[in-house]
């Protein structure tokens, strides 16, 4: 029997839907408990080590993206008038010779819209369960996604395996817990009594669950699948197809992750195309067209402040979620220990070479110093500090590609060098430390750069109050503790953050700073040291991105970030109409 409107026979594949349910209603369990209590938990290792996974599996992945490497990427899908293809490893320098199907934006719509026909019909908790295995056959496919994410993006193998792995599905999985929590907040049914005058009036009440419309997901190209992840599994597990539109030099994550949904959709009896790949190159980019057509109503973004503003501003009557970039900040007044807070603040700034929406740029530093260690140190003391923890990472090869890895794109080496010069230039400012190469120990011709480290002052705020896509660490001179905080909220609040960090002894000083990062709304972060990185974001627990400055107006995750995918429309009628089966009348 077919639920009302569905098409594909539920019927046949009951036994398989029901025990699929039953396998990931656990999981999911755990998830929506891990949200509401914010609690550490995960279903999955982000650690690549062999004494965790064996050593079949990291050399099955090593071999299945070496398999890849100079073949078409096989992917069936709808309206194919092309291929393309281009990504260039930053780590090798050579291309990666794998061509992509490029589709008809109108075919992916098309197709899009009939899949969704049945999907609609399909209960909630299905298609959550349905997720969830995607979620779960992409873990089994990690490590030969680390391999693609490393050679795409730059990222270094552990972080490909972690960060780009079950960190993002951890993501993605809690956005899968709030779906179920806004959609299980609405009954299916209800009954209505209410006496108007003399007469009783009692009413039969459906709500029904409608999808928003057709998800576009536009990937960013350093960091493809965290925000892809969660928007993707948002989107459909409450009824809407999707479309993923990754970034073009970094389309091999994406369309591994395009092939694997797909394949679960067709394993138990669904179309695939709720799920397609829509490619593009930079020299004719095709989002516009998705994004202009009626039947796309979702459309999730992360990448430039520069579109991102011009979504923000132009996109009408749809939903739109967007993480951009901001100026995310150090303020450091006073601390118990220098060369742990120093660490904490280079490895985060060497992490990934600042490739990451969570890289610190600025460090306040007070012009007359900080209380150290119980002691006084001088602006050149903490600069000193910082520059040797640096140097610390480039220094050691072996270090400094775990914790660096490789610079994406040419285009970021020639912004940080063009940067440098500037500063050369100007006025008062000193450059501290040169940004150089470091010869990564596996790949001589890796593309490499360790971090630039200059001092300014708050009359330079115009060459640090935007986001430089790459290795750079502004230490600002301020007045002192509380003129850093006023800047920093500022900025943040003007130019957007996404992390922030204090560094504070004083407890006063600590109370009368937060005020001012909420009213910015900057997530901020206070006196982290020792083995976490301080700009790690754990998934289930920490909000990323508030919604509440320039940065992005969505937050990971959140209900508000699920809620808008679908709408409610009810129907009533007389609680008798039914039973006697004359609309209500005795």
């Amino acid at each position: 029997m077919k639920p009302e409107g569905a098409i594909v026979d539920v019927q046949t594949h009951k036994a398989a839907f029901d025990a699929l349910m039953e396998r990931h209603a656990p999981l999911m369990a755990a998830a929506i408990e891990a949200v509401q209590t914010r609690r550490n938990w995960s279903p999955y290792k982000d650690s690549p080590s062999s004494k965790i996974h064996g050593t079949e599996k990291p050399e099955a992945g090593r071999k299945a993206f070496e398999a890849q490497r100079g073949k078409p990427f096989r992917l069936e899908q709808p309206g194919v008038i092309g291929r393309t293809g281009g990504e260039i490893s930053p780590y090798t320098g050579e291309a990666l010779r794998i061509d992509y199907p490029q589709s008809a934006p109108e075919a992916l719509i098309a197709a899009a819209q009939a899949a969704m026909e049945d999907w609609r019909e399909v209960a909630p908790r299905l298609r959550i369960a349905l997720c969830c295995e995607m979620s779960q056959r992409l873990y089994e496919r990690n490590f030969e996604m680390a391999h693609g994410i490393m050679h795409v993006t730059g990222q270094s193998y552990t972080q490909a395996f972690s960060g780009s792995g079950p960190n993002a599905l951890d993501r993605g999985i809690e956005a899968l817990a709030y779906a179920a929590k806004a959609m299980a907040d609405v009954p299916e049914s209800a009954t209505w009594h209410r006496t108007f005058g003399r007469e009783d009036v009692a009413l039969e009440k459906t709500y029904r669950l409608v999808p928003r419309g057709i998800g576009l997901v536009i990937c960013c190209a350093s960091f493809p699948t965290w925000n892809a992840y969660p928007a993707m599994f948002a989107s459909l597990a409450t009824g809407n197809a999707v479309i993923v539109k990754p970034h073009p030099i970094a389309i091999l994550p994406m369309a591994i992750v395009v092939q694997t949904c797909r394949q679960v959709l067709a394993d138990y009896g669904l179309d695939p195309n709720l799920v397609t790949l829509a490619t593009d190159t930079l020299d004719a980019p095709v989002a516009q067209s998705f994004i202009d057509h009626p039947a796309v109503q979702i459309i999730d973004f992360t990448g430039s402040p520069r579109y991102g503003s011009h979504l923000e501003r132009t996109v009408t009557g749809k939903q739109l979620f967007t993480e951009t970039a901001g100026v995310n900040s150090v303020v450091l007044h006073s601390t118990h220990s220098l060369a742990e807070t120093a660490r904490a603040i280079a490895r985060a700034a060497s992490l990934f070479s600042a490739q990451m929406c969570t890289s610190p740029q600025t460090v306040y530093i007070p012009e007359n110093g900080i209380v150290a260690d119980g002691a006084h140190a001088s602006f050149d003391d903490v600069a000193q500090a910082l520059i040797s923890a640096i140097d610390e990472i480039a220094n050691d090869p072996a270090m400094a590609a775990g914790i660096m890895g490789a610079v994406q794109a040419q285009a970021s080496v020639d912004l940080i060098k063009k940067l440098e010069e500037n500063l050369h230039a100007t006025p008062g400012a000193r450059v501290l430390r040169a940004a150089q190469p470091y010869v990564h120990p596996d790949f001589p011709k890796a593309r490499t750069l360790t971090p630039l480290v200059v001092v300014v002052s708050p009359s330079h705020q115009a060459l640090y109050a935007e986001e430089h896509f790459g290795p750079v660490l502004f230490l600002v001179t301020a007045k002192d503790g509380d003129a850093a905080i006023a800047e920093a909220t500022g900025l943040a609040r003007e130019r957007g953050a996404i992390s922030s960090y204090i560094y504070a002894t004083d407890e006063d000083f600590i109370d009368r700073s937060v005020g001012a990062y909420e009213r910015a709304g900057a997530n901020l972060s206070i006196n982290l040291h020792g083995a976490m990185w301080i700009n790690f974001a754990a998934a289930y627990s920490d909000y990323h991105v508030t919604g509440l400055n320039p940065a992005g107006n969505a937050c990971l995750a959140d209900l508000a970030f699920v809620a808008g995918r679908f709408r409610i429309v009810q129907r009533r009628r007389p609680m008798t109409t039914r039973a006697n089966g004359m609309d209500g009348q005795k």
